[in-house]
């Protein structure tokens, strides 16, 4: 916690994010604001929620410290860093990015948010050193509903191979060059039947578990691969 300390002005959320970083890494059953409040002794989730809502810490230099220590830690000469997709399932249409979409946490079209990781994995372990919120067209083209979440003016659509290129690039940007591109997901959204490849790679292309061929993905079965969203036939 030492080296994210200083991302925090006030000594209130400095401690609070230790108990969230704490809370995380318990063995809770299920793991939300509530829950971490309560196991941390907190008589509501006003303060975890204020935390992660509506306190001013950088977020993105918070990331930028975890991702060096996890190098610094983890450093192994013969790592790759791995790209998937996670979707958490959600009710309604105001959360940020929620459309109906594939999500491989349900297995099939849900009503969800998604977002991209980069995780470096390595002999001595592996954890997560990048995250991008993927955010579909039906936000980006309504900038009134952007604006309204929060989003900032300059917000434009991405791909989620994009999103993946963006984090590689960030990691190699900052110095890191012990890691090269593998690929046991499919970042959706990657054109069909061919192979992605992440900007300045370490000459290993993209490859499977086995590491001996490149990846060849197909979009799910009723998902626009260009933008993840479901064509309008598909749509119930």
């Amino acid at each position: 916690m030492a080296r994210i300390a200083g991302r925090f002005a006030r000594v209130e959320p400095r401690r609070r994010v230790r108990d969230l970083v704490l809370g995380l890494l318990s063995d809770l059953p299920r793991k939300n604001c509530w829950s971490i409040a309560e196991w941390a002794g907190e008589a509501s989730p006003d303060g975890m929620q204020h935390l992660l809502g509506r306190a001013s810490w950088d977020a993105d230099a918070v990331r930028d410290d975890v991702r060096a220590y996890v190098v610094e830690h983890l450093h192994d000469e013969a790592a790759v860093l791995v790209v998937d997709e996670t979707g958490d399932l959600k009710k309604g249409t105001h959360t940020v990015a929620v459309q109906r979409q594939y999500t491989g946490t349900a297995g099939r079209i849900e009503n969800s948010q998604v977002a991209v990781y980069l995780v470096y994995a390595g002999e001595r372990g592996y954890a997560a050193v990048g995250r991008e919120l993927y955010i579909p067209r039906s936000w980006t083209c309504g900038p009134d509903r952007c604006r309204a979440a929060g989003l900032g003016e300059d917000t434009v659509f991405a791909t989620k191979p994009e999103l993946a290129a963006r984090m590689i690039g960030r990691f190699l940007d900052a110095g890191h060059r012990d890691a090269a591109p593998g690929a046991p997901g499919r970042p959706a959204g990657a054109p069909p039947t061919t192979t992605w490849t992440a900007p300045r790679p370490r000459g290993r292309p993209l490859s499977g578990p086995d590491g001996a061929h490149p990846v060849r993905w197909s979009p799910p079965s009723g998902v626009d691969d260009s933008d993840g969203t479901i064509p309008e036939a598909a749509t119930p």
